[in-house]
């Protein structure tokens, strides 16, 4: 399994103090904290795409294409474009560029955003999110697919046997969907065929196997082989020597994030008790030691039928640059490890 981080380019100063100089610094930590997860080992290292004050990755291929230069090994994706905000053409020509200076470990994971600034932002309704997001990633496919394109929709202009350069140095080059709950995404997932992230910060992850299941039948039924119907989670986490350590640290940051979140939204705000659930054996949390989320990964897996892939995202919480560098640390040296060794064992046991 392919162990890695999302980032959202969080920043842990103060909203009402932060000056440009503390995201200078923040970025510059991010860069140092990417080039670990590449030394330790990790798998994968994926920043997000938001438009609000508290997060530094509106332009997350730039930072992306830093790490590229930083790194030599570990793949760096999106999570997620919001592809339903974007211009397909931009999105596949910036993505095949990060692919060509990191030598072929970029990827694309495609999604439609949980929030909502980027519609306003850049012109468009909400009242289209869907269809808007259905038609640009068609045209996306296509143009992973074909150096020239012909193509015709609703909210672009059309491309008449057009070629669209540059060409990535993988073929295909990567895409995910990146999904929440709604079963007609995961449907399409299947459909077209593509690798499935799935977002789980909440509730019971096992709850979502159903949804999984509609995937991988989807994509069968469209005669996708099975193994091209792949599965990753993205879940909220954070590693530490202990679990003590690991709740004490954690919890502060993440209860005031999701208060403030949750204002917004209309959720109650977030409390111990509610936290612990989360956190419990069920729950979508990994916060604790590396024994107990390494196995917490490997009983997620099960219960959805397999997954290849996991992401912690940890920057929502406030921690400071240092706890962050030793939990990425752990992760790599300790929890990847575990993950997989069991699962190496068990492949053995059961080929």
């Amino acid at each position: 399994m392919e162990i890695g981080i999302d980032s959202f380019a969080a920043t842990s100063t103060p909203l009402a103090t932060r000056v440009a100089t503390d995201d200078a610094v923040a970025l510059a930590e991010l860069l140092d904290r990417i080039q670990y997860a590449d030394e330790m080992g990790l798998d994968i290292f994926a920043i997000g795409e938001h438009y609000r004050k508290e997060f530094l990755d509106s332009a997350n291929i730039v930072i992306l294409a830093a790490a590229a230069a930083r790194t030599k090994r570990i793949r760096l994706s999106s999570a997620v474009t919001v592809l339903s905000a974007a211009d397909p053409v931009r999105v596949f020509q910036n993505f095949a560029t990060l692919d060509l200076i990191s030598q072929g470990r970029a990827e694309i994971c495609v999604g439609r955003g949980s929030f909502t600034e980027s519609f306003p932002l850049f012109g468009y309704s909400l009242h289209d999110y869907d269809a808007l997001f259905t038609e640009k990633l068609e045209l996306l496919l296509q143009l992973r697919a074909h150096e020239y394109v012909t193509w015709s929709g609703t909210y672009r202009p059309a491309l008449q046997n057009q070629p669209v350069y540059p060409r990535p140095l993988q073929s295909p080059l990567p895409v995910w969907l990146g999904v929440g709950g709604t079963p007609a995404s995961f449907a399409r997932a299947g459909t077209l065929g593509i690798p499935l992230m799935v977002a789980i910060i909440g509730g019971e992850t096992h709850r979502f196997r159903p949804l999984i299941d509609l995937y991988r039948k989807a994509g069968a039924h469209a005669g996708h082989p099975p193994e091209q119907l792949t599965v990753g989670i993205h879940s909220l986490g954070y590693v530490a020597d202990s679990n003590e350590q690991a709740v004490e640290e954690y919890y502060p940051g993440y209860a005031e994030t999701f208060t403030r979140i949750g204002k917004e939204r209309g959720w109650p705000p977030v409390t111990r008790g509610h936290f612990n659930a989360q956190n419990g054996p069920l729950g979508a949390l990994l916060v604790g030691n590396p024994q107990d989320v390494a196995a917490k990964i490997l009983r997620h897996s099960a219960a959805l039928g397999g997954i290849s892939r996991f992401t912690f995202q940890m920057d929502n919480a406030k921690l400071t640059h240092a706890q962050l560098m030793n939990a990425i640390k752990l992760i790599g040296t300790q929890v990847s490890p575990l993950v997989n060794q069991v699962e190496i064992a068990h492949a053995t046991v059961h080929p």
